[in-house]
């Protein structure tokens, strides 16, 4: 199967350019390296950054003169240049369709969704930790697949018996040789409609996993406008999972350590996921063990008799509204929820937070960049701040013992900071200097 593989990788023909040079392209190239394309045939494209071949797509195109793309998750492949690149027969391929080119007796689940999939994808990593000496989880969440297939290929580590995959919409739109097991849908909601037509092409867009799906797609009952948009694409293949069917009441799983009920739902999709897939009881435990993601709803601990959570991963209006229900519902009887909203908009409704006007005992401050639109359309009322370490300043002199602070934002993080990572990352540095004050 590796002759396979390097039958696949070397077909595609040079020059081969990489576009877009973060985690996943990186592992891209190496992994075209290792199997034997010439390093003078492997260009590297990013708008942004100053140590790549190319920063400009019409000079890669009149100057490299590639003649396959491996296009990574973040550049749209709407972009005009690439639509004539696939007009002019250059083969656009990506990362992932690169990995899955590696595999031969790896069986394949994959996780997608507009909320929920990170958290989902690490309670089966949790439950293939239990019972599993050679598992893999990744993709869109941690590792990039190609740094799999590469381990696997020098031998480094050994082939996985399940590989656990979290699919962006944008890896969807360009993922040739990806054939899953089993696949799960968590949650539809309004997301990155910056980069799509319409909610229904974003839709569209995700549910193309069915078609990639061999023997089962679960689906998220709890999962927003997820079974609505079933009841019009109905398959045989498809089962909608509730944590109240008997054989997860079964399972305990409100005894899981994950707070809220919406991580009960994403617990309930793991484990039905596991019984699916044939794994042990076992799996199920190490799932309830599972503490959590950083930047997900993050309990960063309580200081002074205040408690704070960043939610930093939150760039949904239903994110949003998860958490602060998930922070509301365990507040202190006489404490005050203070939530931070703000940063980048990427066109999306926060009109949705209207309600939550209606929740007693909370504070809102607006934040960033997008501080006066987020407003505007949720029409909540609240302090208003051009940056979070102001707003955050703002919050720590009026909150008091026994008080809530929950950083869920709604917007990106790129007015400000690198990533969501950076941005929950400076949030709990602020909280540790504030604990030390």
């Amino acid at each position: 199967m590796i002759v396979q593989m390097s039958e696949f990788i070397k077909n595609l023909k040079t020059p081969i350019a990489i576009v877009g040079m973060g985690k996943s392209g990186e592992a891209a190239r190496r992994l075209l390296l290792h199997c034997g394309i010439p390093s003078q045939s492997v260009l590297t494209f990013d708008v942004k950054l100053d140590s790549v071949d190319f920063n400009d797509p019409a000079v890669l195109m009149t100057k490299g003169r590639p003649l396959t793309l491996v296009v990574s998750p973040g550049v749209p492949l709407s972009s005009a240049w690439i639509q004539d690149a696939k007009k002019a027969n250059i083969k656009i391929t990506s990362e992932l369709s690169l990995a899955c080119s590696c595999l031969t007796t790896e069986k394949l689940i994959g996780v997608t969704g507009s909320v929920g999939k990170s958290t989902t994808v690490s309670l089966l990593g949790a439950g293939l930790e239990s019972f599993s000496k050679s598992f893999f989880v990744g993709g869109n969440l941690g590792t990039p697949f190609a740094e799999y297939a590469l381990d696997v290929l020098k031998g480094v580590r050994s082939r996985a018996d399940w590989v656990v995959l979290e699919l962006s919409s944008y890896q969807l739109e360009n993922c040739e040789n990806l054939s899953l097991d089993f696949s799960a849908i968590t949650y539809f909601t309004s997301n990155h409609l910056e980069r799509y037509e319409s909610l229904e092409h974003y839709y569209r867009t995700k549910w193309n996993i069915l078609s990639l799906t061999k023997k089962m797609m679960l689906l998220n009952s709890e999962g927003g406008d997820l079974v609505e948009y079933f009841k019009n694409n109905h398959h045989e293949q498809i089962k909608v999972i509730s944590k109240s069917d008997p054989t997860l009441v079964s399972c305990h799983l409100e005894k899981a350590l994950l707070i809220g009920q919406h991580n009960q739902d994403n617990l309930a999709l793991a484990s039905s996921l596991a019984m699916a897939a044939g794994w042990p009881t076992t799996a199920i435990e190490g799932m309830k063990s599972f503490k959590g993601l950083v930047h997900r709803l993050e309990n960063v601990g309580t200081f002074k008799n205040i408690r704070f959570i960043n939610d930093s991963k939150a760039t949904a209006m239903d994110s949003v509204l998860i958490a602060t229900t998930a922070a509301h519902d365990t507040l202190e009887s006489t404490g005050k929820l203070f939530l931070l909203l703000g940063g980048r908009d990427k066109n999306l409704p926060w009109q949705d937070l209207g309600p939550l006007k209606n929740f007693r005992n909370i504070e809102f401050i607006f934040f960033g960049e997008c501080r006066e639109i987020a407003q505007q359309k949720s029409t909540l009322p609240g302090a208003s701040f051009s940056r979070l370490e102001e707003a955050l300043n703002h919050v720590l002199q009026g909150a008091k013992p026994l008080d809530t602070v929950l950083l869920s934002p709604g917007g990106t993080s790129l007015d400000e900071f690198k990533s969501f990572e950076d941005r929950g990352n400076f949030f709990k540095r602020k909280v540790e200097e504030f604990a030390k004050s």
